[in-house]
């Protein structure tokens, strides 16, 4: 089953009353699209998150991410910040595939990263506690959020 065939069989089946969960094939289409896109950002002033996700993904037998350094200040004045970024790297890019990282919702609400399609919608996703509940570095942080997104997924590591 296609990509888009697949988005759009399950919303018919919400619109009519007859969607029971998630299926095996649309999470084999949701793995299939991360591992054809070519063309993967990350949007991020610094390139500290891009090197711990381009470990993680290599681990996953992915391909490589690239910054994208673009202004996200805005973003957290938004209701989802990390969506709000990856929104911002959308539009700002030719992106196959947008990962982002951001706070989740008000501040001391802690960290989404957030994987999206190139129409926007969300693929998978990881979230953290605030810094100061796991005290872990961003580094740390940031390979935990993206291992569980990919394993939620049902990614393994390949190495």
């Amino acid at each position: 089953m296609a990509f888009e065939k697949m988005i759009r069989n399950a919303f018919e089946e919400s619109q009519n009353n007859c969607r029971f969960g998630d299926t095996l094939e649309e999470i084999k289409e949701i793995q299939e699209y991360i591992k054809n896109a070519k063309n993967i950002y990350i949007p991020n002033k610094n390139g500290i998150k891009v090197e711990v996700l381009n470990n993680v993904l290599k681990s996953y037998g992915l391909s490589e991410a690239k910054i994208l350094q673009v202004n996200t200040n805005t973003a957290d004045t938004s209701r989802i910040p990390a969506l709000a970024k990856a929104y911002i790297a959308l539009d700002q890019s030719d992106a196959d595939l947008i990962i982002a990282r951001g706070r989740l919702g008000i501040p001391g609400s802690g960290s989404l990263l957030i994987f999206i399609d190139n129409k926007g919608r969300i693929l998978t996703a990881g979230t953290s506690p605030s810094h100061l509940i796991h005290e872990k570095t961003i580094e740390a942080a940031v390979y935990n959020e993206a291992c569980e997104a990919l394993e939620k997924i049902g990614f393994l590591r390949v190495e």
